[in-house]
């Protein structure tokens, strides 16, 4: 075996022009976006050698793919070919003549095309939003010869033109096994595992392999699922769970602007360790799914016209009012603190904890005031006054645990809907999203309102954990995830 593929590992180079996305491709089918890993420009010569990247699972490699230079002299390397084949037609032979006396005039398209003869598969990446030029026509040959299974990658990288389009569908058809689409800016797994399957019809001498590695890939998207409901299973426990005390004396209670200052003190400090569990909670979803270039919090500014005090809020996130009549949701809630907005019967202060969408709750605030925390009765609450400490928390809005809910499912959608191959930095907007829980299953609904309120009673239901994981689960796998 050669320099490039190892043993009875399959090997496919990718191939292309600078700007047609090779490295973009691979970055999302491996799910790397760290330019220091790989790295993405459009910079011609940008990747001068070939890299080998390998596909790894269980510290085994299954499947190894190449990225290549760019094609920098199609037109006279194809040429050149010919010449050295003399009056035959060009083949595997000539291809493998030049490669070994070419290298001096022709070095980027030597080193892309060592590793096809030492046997690689070809992927090959074009724009479609290009013309089909004289230069590509060429390309196209060069490949066609080296007798390779090849597999052509339409990679729009703007609006495709249907001519321009089908005229190179059906250039390519003529000299590649498969033509497929793939935008690698958008896709996601199912997109991933179609690219594997049309591999595996190209490349039936390695089959297994391919098939071991479609099959890993579903094993850990699986697991993947398992360890965020997990995640956020954790976060829900510990947001509901929440209390955040502030003693206080006799004094403080006997001057009202000690008293008031103990009150904004307690609401600061209470949401501030609720934005911190969700910011917890984000990271770990990122680093499960591989992301590096996904802010887990959004500039406020991003969220003109979103006032999370106003009833659009309880309008569009969490539950309807007769789904949390039907959940068995009652009026009050369980025990927690009443964070009073003065907007009415709806309580809307519990969806303030969506402010963790934007790197603090408080920020969503009109002029960054927190909601007015009041000390009241103990029989509503557990904010008491007592001569002792106050306690805060949770609100008492029988709609809290499921705006804490939708924030991470909708989050997660936007995790999963972010290509690798992307290398823009990117924050998860939700501003636009629609609620997810609203589309739950009844069955599903009353499952979870019996265990958030045992967890806002601070007793967790530890028999129902396991049925509220495995619908969790679910949720997270409905809608494309």
């Amino acid at each position: 075996m050669g320099h490039w593929l190892s043993g009875e590992i399959p090997g496919f180079a990718v191939v292309g022009r600078v700007n047609a996305g090779k490295s973009a491709t691979l970055a999302t089918l491996l799910e790397v976006d760290d330019d220091e890993l790989l790295r993405i420009s459009g910079t011609p010569g940008e990747t001068t050698d070939v890299q080998p990247l390998p596909v790894r699972y269980d510290g085994e490699e299954l499947l190894r793919f190449l990225d290549t230079p760019g094609f920098q002299q199609p037109v006279e390397a194809m040429r050149e070919i010919q010449r050295l084949a003399g009056n035959g037609v060009p083949g595997p032979a000539a291809v493998a003549r030049f490669v070994q006396e070419c290298r001096a005039r022709f070095p980027d398209e030597v080193r892309l095309l060592e590793p096809l003869v030492e046997g690689a598969g070809v992927i090959y990446v074009v724009d479609p939003c290009k013309p089909l030029r004289d230069s590509f026509l060429a390309e196209i040959e060069i490949l066609r010869w080296t007798g390779r299974p090849r597999l052509a990658l339409l990679n729009p990288q703007g609006e495709m033109a249907p001519e321009l389009e089908r005229e190179w569908r059906e250039r390519l058809g003529t000299s590649f096994n498969l033509v497929r689409t793939f935008d690698a800016h958008e896709a996601r797994f199912e997109e991933r595992r179609r690219l594997l399957e049309a591999l595996l019809q190209i490349e039936e001498h390695h089959a297994g392999h391919i098939r071991r590695v479609i099959g890993a890939m579903e094993n850990e998207r699986d697991a993947r699922r398992e360890e965020a409901a997990e995640t956020i299973l954790d976060f829900l426990e510990k947001a509901l769970t929440l209390r955040v005390s502030e003693a206080i004396d006799e004094r403080d209670r006997g001057i009202p602007s000690r008293a008031e200052k103990k009150r904004e003190e307690l609401g600061v400090r209470y949401f501030k360790k609720l934005a911190e569990l969700e910011a917890s909670c984000l990271a770990r979803l990122l680093k499960i799914y591989r992301h590096h270039l996904i802010a887990p919090d959004i500039d406020p500014a991003r969220h003109a016209g979103l006032d999370l005090t106003m009833a659009e809020t309880w309008r569009k996130w969490g539950l309807s009012r007769w789904q949390l009549t039907a959940a068995g949701a009652v009026a009050g809630g369980a025990a927690g603190a009443v964070f009073d907005l003065g907007v009415g019967v709806h309580s809307l202060g519990a969806a303030t904890v969506i402010g963790a969408f934007g790197g603090g709750t408080a920020a969503f605030f009109k002029g960054g005031a927190l909601p007015e925390l009041r000390i009241i009765g103990g029989g509503l609450g557990k904010i008491r006054g007592d001569g002792q400490a106050m306690v805060a928390g949770p609100p008492a809005s029988v709609n809290f645990a499921w705006l804490l809910l939708d924030s991470m499912l909708i989050r997660h959608a936007g995790i999963l809907a972010r290509s690798h191959g992307r290398r823009d930095r990117q924050v998860l907007e939700v501003s636009e999203q629609e609620s997810r829980v609203r589309v739950f299953p009844a069955e599903r609904r009353s499952l979870f309102q019996k265990w958030f309120t045992s967890c806002l009673k601070g007793t967790p239901d530890r028999a129902k954990e396991p049925r509220v994981f495995a619908e969790l689960v679910k949720a997270l796998g409905e809608g494309g995830a």
